[in-house]
């Protein structure tokens, strides 16, 4: 194990993840190993997930005890794991796994984000949008939108913002706490500033060579608010146009209304379109895109929830690894 990294064990939230080694998917509830290090371009921890079996064990030799998420385990789990640290060995095969992990460490920056596509394929196959014209509509309930801003499900999205042209690289952005500073203690389309000073320069440039432009955002409240719905459609759609106005910049915008499981009682699965399911990003691809192929290796997502200690969440750092996206936190990414 490299000097900078640690190792944590939990049970899979979900079945996104894949294992390192075997590339195979990590079952939801089931035990994985992950190997912790610090990715120091973008500011924030890559975690390498494996399954129990598949974990180069070379590469820690510490107790397991001491291993982070440990405590938390079921009693047989904790027995598993001791076991398998206290059978390990110098073998032939053991050596080689040490090698392969230092070597995914030279890997470049274009190969790891051709692994993250073929690791995330299944995910983008599993939402299965089907889109109808006929299904766009220009209220979302029994709210009225906008001028040029339509509804599709549990998504509300921009028509077309003028001069926006379709490409294959894709600029993409969360909203609040990334684009804008908003607060969720005050609503209207006016309670919101810049997040950065640099951001209308820095997506005036984005535009220039040749990038699409793409606002992902999560509001619920749209849905929640059942007899304020009016007002909370008009507070997040007056604050997305003043900031397409403000930045002076074509964008295209996608709303994810819908609610999570966790999110209210009686839902037993996540809203397909909401962060991080990949619905918004497959809607965009494959139908708001002119068919146009979409470039991976330079096209890339920008959001504050990187599941750090401080964030409210992981939804940016998930949706961008369920869509094979390279991933940036903002403070980060606007301080160039």
């Amino acid at each position: 194990m490299a000097p900078s990294e640690s190792v944590i064990v939990e049970y899979a939230k979900s079945n996104r993840s894949s294992c390192k080694k075997c590339s195979e998917a990590i079952q939801s509830k089931t035990l994985r190993l992950g190997l912790v290090s610090r990715d120091k371009s973008r500011g924030f921890d890559v975690t390498k997930w494996h399954h129990l079996s598949c974990f180069p064990l070379p590469s820690f030799h510490s107790p397991p005890n001491t291993i982070t998420g440990f405590s938390s385990l079921k009693s047989d789990d904790q027995e598993a794991l001791t076991k398998l640290f206290a059978g390990q060995d110098n073998s032939e095969e053991e050596c080689k796994a040490t090698e392969d992990i230092q070597n995914e460490e030279k890997d470049t920056e274009e190969s790891a984000s051709k692994k993250r596509k073929l690791s995330t394929s299944d995910v983008k196959a599993g939402a299965n949008i089907i889109f109808s014209a006929s299904d766009v509509k220009s209220t979302y309930k029994d709210a009225t939108l906008l001028p040029k801003w339509k509804a599709f499900q549990t998504v509300i999205f921009l028509e077309r913002d003028d001069g926006l042209e379709d490409s294959s690289k894709i600029a993409a952005f969360d909203f609040d706490g990334c684009l804008a500073n908003t607060s969720v203690k005050k609503v209207g389309p006016n309670a919101w500033s810049l997040m950065y000073s640099s951001i209308p320069d820095k997506l005036q440039s984005l535009y220039n060579n040749g990038y699409k432009l793409v606002i992902f955002t999560n509001e619920s409240n749209i849905e929640r608010w059942k007899n304020s719905r009016q007002k909370a459609v008009d507070s997040k759609i007056g604050r997305l146009n003043q900031f397409i106005e403000k930045v002076k910049v074509p964008i295209q915008v996608f709303i994810a209304c819908g609610v999570g499981k966790s999110g209210k009682a009686g839902t037993k699965e996540d809203d397909p379109f909401r962060k991080p399911e990949p619905g918004m990003w497959q809607l965009m691809e494959k139908h708001f895109n002119s068919g146009i192929t979409i470039d991976m290796d330079q096209s890339f997502y920008v959001g504050d929830a990187a599941g750090r200690e401080s964030d409210h969440s992981d939804a940016d750092i998930r949706f961008a690894e369920a869509n094979g996206l390279k991933f940036y936190v903002p403070e980060e990414y606007f301080a160039a």
